[in-house]
């Protein structure tokens, strides 16, 4: 019975391009060395050899392993540069949002300023915040929405309320990350008669915007 694999040095040239190749192949389709192996059938510790030039494969070796893949057996011999992922394409959009500019929604006690509104469907939701409530009474029930949100204070001094922690005092420069879906609300709590921040809203949901301006204009001052 013959061996499916042949053991190289390290040093020899064509071994380690092949695992270079190989390596190059797997990331491109987003794989682990373990997922591959349960894809072609093959052991790990061949693969591992393989991708680290410790190791050549026989013909039917690298068709078992072409054939797992679903690609060309020329993949595996010419050096690629992996490209973004299957179902990640690269979309290229971009949205300059200008000082003073941006969709406003006033409140009683808050200024929402959404900015780069002409992008629709985005996955993250920038806004300024100017933070006019002092109280929870004032603010009324806490806010939950899909996703999660990071909060930075680019002036004054805000309070924030969350549904499971303590109030957390927030000074200019500070910031704070939470999960939104947990209640939550953002208060004055300086001398000023506002305090401002900056707001970065995500979610895996399409939607998220639709959803932070239902929020908003519930309490919208015309």
């Amino acid at each position: 019975m013959t061996d499916t694999t042949v053991s190289a040095p390290a040093s020899e040239g064509p071994h380690s391009q092949l695992g270079q190749c190989l390596k190059a192949a797997r990331q491109v389709r987003g794989l682990t060395l373990k997922q591959v192996a349960e894809k072609t059938g093959m052991a790990l510790s061949t693969l591992s050899k393989v991708e680290n030039g410790l190791m050549s494969l026989t013909y039917d070796k690298l068709l078992q392993l072409t054939s797992g893949l679903q690609m060309d057996i020329a993949e595996l011999f010419s050096p690629t540069t992996p490209q973004p992922e299957p179902g990640r394409p690269v979309t290229a959009r971009r949205s300059v949002s200008r000082a003073g500019q941006g969709q406003i929604v006033n409140t009683k006690f808050y200024t929402y300023t959404y900015q780069c509104t002409d992008l629709i469907g985005k996955r993250m939701v920038p806004m300024i915040a100017e933070v006019r409530a002092r109280t929870l009474d004032e603010f009324g029930p806490l806010l939950r929405h899909s996703g999660e949100e990071y909060f930075l204070v680019t002036r004054g001094t805000i309070a924030v309320h969350t549904e499971f922690y303590a109030p957390e005092i927030l000074n200019e420069g500070d910031g704070i990350y939470i999960d939104s879906t947990m209640g939550h609300a953002y208060l004055n709590a300086g001398s000023a008669e506002s305090a401002q921040g900056v707001c970065l809203c995500t979610s895996e949901q399409a939607d998220l915007f639709e959803q932070l301006h239902r929020i908003a204009k519930k309490d919208a001052v015309e």
